[in-house]
C-alpha cells in the first residue's frame, strides 16, 4: 500500500510518545489500539462525556496486557487548560479527537458545543505549543463546507455553515491556521465524511445513522430515515480514519503541513441505499428482516443534501489510499456489532 506501510515500519521501530484526546471515544479508541499494536507509548485524554470504559476495556483485550502497560489514561476535561497541559507534557504528537458531535446536538446546546469545540480546542493548541509537541493532528469536519453546492466537495472552497457544529469546526482550522503560522506549530486537520466501525455507539439521541440502524436491525425495531431517503453521504470506515491520522502525523512530503484534508471515499451512497445494504448483510443470521421496511419521517435540520469528499490532495500529500470501501466496512462492522449487540441465546 505504499506510504502507510512506510509509516507502520518505522513506527514499529522507533517508539514515540502519542497523546490521544477522545480516547475512550469510537475514533479514539481506535487510534489507541493502533497505535498500540505499533509499539507507541500513548497517553489518552477523556472526560467520558461521550466515551466509554468498555471501548478501552476492548482496546486492551485486542492488544494484551503486554502492550497495554504502554497506555495510561488522564480523566478530565480539554475545557480545563490544566488537563491539557498535563496531558501533552512529554508528547511527541497529538491526535485531537475530542469534540462534542452531531449537528442536532449544537442546535439544541450550542454553548456546550462551542466550550468543548473551541474553547476545549484552543486550550489543547495552547498547551501542544507550550509542550513543544512535534505536531497536533485534529479531527475536522465536512460540516466546514456548509450550504456550497459543488460535489465533491474540494478543500479550499467552502460555503456558509448550517449549524453551530459546523461553525465549531471552522474555527478549529482557523485557530490551527493561526497557531502555525504565529507560533511556527505544525498542524494537520482531517475533514472526516461520515466515519463508522466497530464501537460507533448505537445509543442515544445522537448516535450516528449506521450503529443507530444496526441496533434497530439487530432488535427488529422501527427504523426511521430522514426525508426521502435520497440524501447521500460519503460513508468512510475506521481503519481508513486510523491510517489518514498516522500518515499526518508522520507526513514529509513538501507542502504536506499545516493543511487541511478530505477524509473520505469520494463515493456517494444515499440513506436508502445505505438502509439495503445494511438489511442485506444482516437478513441471513436475522430472517425476520425479510419482511423489514423503513418508514420515512421529516428532514433533519441543519443536514446538507449531498456529500462526496475530493481525496486527490490527501492522496497526494500524504500518500492517504483508502483500504475498505462502505462495503466492506460494513461488513467488518456489522460482525462486530452483531457480537456486541445482538441477545446472547
Amino acid at each position: 500500500m505504499g506510504k502507510f506501510d512506510d509509516v507502520r515500519l518505522h513506527l514499529r521501530g522507533r517508539s514515540y510518545r502519542w497523546l490521544v484526546t477522545g480516547a475512550a471515544g469510537f475514533i479514539g479508541s481506535n487510534l489507541v489500539e493502533a497505535l498500540l499494536k505499533l509499539g507507541q507509548q500513548v497517553t489518552g485524554l477523556d472526560n467520558f462525556a461521550t466515551g466509554y470504559q468498555h471501548n478501552l476495556d476492548q482496546v486492551h483485550e485486542a492488544v494484551g496486557s503486554e502492550a497495554w502497560t504502554r497506555f495510561s489514561l488522564i480523566e478530565g476535561d480539554i475545557r480545563d487548560l490544566a488537563t491539557c497541559r498535563q496531558a501533552c507534557a512529554g508528547s511527541d504528537y497529538v491526535l485531537h479527537e475530542a469534540a462534542l458531535g452531531s449537528v442536532s446536538r449544537s442546535l439544541d446546546d450550542p454553548l456546550l458545543s462551542h466550550g468543548t469545540n473551541v474553547t476545549g480546542f484552543l486550550n489543547m493548541l495552547v498547551a501542544a505549543r507550550d509542550a513543544k509537541v512535534k505536531r497536533f493532528v485534529y479531527a475536522a469536519s465536512s460540516s466546514t463546507y456548509g450550504d456550497h453546492p459543488a460535489l465533491p466537495k474540494v478543500e479550499d472552497t467552502i460555503g456558509r455553515p448550517l449549524s453551530p457544529y459546523a461553525v465549531t469546526k471552522y474555527a478549529n482550522e482557523l485557530y490551527a491556521d493561526v497557531f502555525a503560522r504565529s507560533y511556527g506549530m505544525e498542524t494537520i486537520g482531517l475533514r472526516y465524511f461520515n466515519v463508522f466501525g466497530p464501537r460507533q455507539d448505537p445509543n442515544g439521541a445522537y448516535a450516528a445513522v449506521i450503529p443507530q440502524w444496526v441496533a434497530a436491525l439487530i432488535e427488529n425495531r422501527p427504523l426511521f430515515i430522514n426525508g426521502d431517503g435520497e440524501t447521500s453521504r460519503d460513508f468512510c470506515f475506521i481503519d481508513n480514519v486510523v491510517q489518514a491520522n498516522l500518515l499526518a502525523a508522520l507526513a514529509d512530503k513538501q507542502g504536506a503541513v499545516n493543511q487541511v484534508y478530505n477524509v473520505a471515499l469520494n463515493e456517494r451512497t444515499s440513506l436508502n441505499q445505505l438502509y439495503l445494504m445494511m438489511r442485506e448483510l444482516l437478513q441471513e443470521r436475522f430472517p425476520q428482516l425479510r419482511q423489514h421496511q423503513a418508514q420515512h419521517k421529516g428532514f433533519r435540520a441543519g443536514d446538507v443534501r449531498h456529500s462526496q469528499a475530493d481525496i486527490s490532495k490527501a492522496r497526494e500529500l500524504l500518500g492517504f489510499e483508502p483500504t475498505h470501501r462502505i462495503g466492506e466496512g460494513l461488513k467488518e462492522a456489522m460482525d462486530w456489532y452483531v457480537r456486541h449487540l445482538a441477545p446472547q441465546h
